[in-house]
């Protein structure tokens, strides 16, 4: 039953964005605001199909956590494709760092690119760091919510990566907070998996992190709340998981983003 169900959701989503990426292709002449609502309605046909097919729910927690003027860091774990969709539905206003590739992508990646996502080219190194920094600095001054995955990649449930320097770049140069985002969306849409379970996602937004705290501080802080957070997602909905792993020294590279 959970193959089927699984089949026919990821054709009716392949599908829903197939269709509304070419129907709704004069909001691409319209601004940003016109995209931004393409992306919302995308989302919501994509989380309303999920609950339907598959018995897929979601829950979030924390979102009063959230600075009341908008502008902030979002910094969330990243276990599933899930994850690089649900902001356009439950934030104001999110602008993703992506890799550049994903915005060379026939038509989904011409909607990436008129929203304002952030694109950083990894070979590029230092000069990729200086165009986030300042991309983001812009996003964030109109009242836009910066999301990014620190681990760069996604990890199973109960596994964690060494966070990367983007972050800290990130934090270092904004007058900004940094809101960590825990997660257990790979227990129900795992990485890399073509079966999709149900059961409810929990989201949870952390306390903030405030400017200014030291590098290490920062780095230290941001992976323990996120790690012990995601390991207590995992345990509520009785996953056998791993403890939480110490957090990873940070890298020098600046490479990889």
């Amino acid at each position: 039953m959970i193959f089927l169900r699984s089949l026919l959701f990821n054709v009716l989503w392949l599908s829903w964005t197939a269709v509304l990426c070419l129907g709704a292709l004069p909001a691409l002449a319209m601004g940003r605001d016109a995209v931004k609502g393409v992306a919302r309605t995308w989302t919501r046909g994509i989380l309303w199909l999920a609950r339907v097919v598959v018995g897929l729910r979601f829950e979030l927690r924390g979102r009063d956590t959230l600075p009341p003027d908008g502008g902030c860091i979002i910094a969330a774990k990243h276990q599933s494709a899930w994850d690089t969709f649900l902001f356009h539905g439950v934030l104001p206003d999110p602008v993703y760092i992506l890799k550049q590739e994903l915005l060379r992508i026939p038509f989904v990646g011409w909607y990436m690119a008129r929203a304002g996502m952030i694109g950083v080219d990894r070979s590029a190194g230092a000069k990729a760091m200086r165009h986030m920094i300042e991309a983001a600095g812009a996003a964030a001054a109109q009242g836009r919510q910066i999301v990014i995955f620190p681990e760069g990649t996604r990890t199973a449930p109960g596994a964690t990566a060494p966070y990367k320097p983007g972050i800290a770049a990130l934090y270092a140069r904004s007058d900004r907070p940094v809101v960590p985002v825990a997660l257990n969306s790979g227990l129900y849409w795992p990485r890399q998996s073509f079966l999709k379970r149900p059961g409810t996602i929990i989201v949870e937004f952390l306390p903030p992190l405030p400017p200014g705290l030291p590098k290490q501080a920062f780095m230290q802080t941001l992976h323990e709340r996120i790690e012990t957070a995601c390991a207590r997602l995992n345990a509520e909905a009785g996953a056998a998981t791993l403890p939480p792993t110490p957090a990873q020294p940070v890298e020098n590279s600046v490479e990889k983003i």
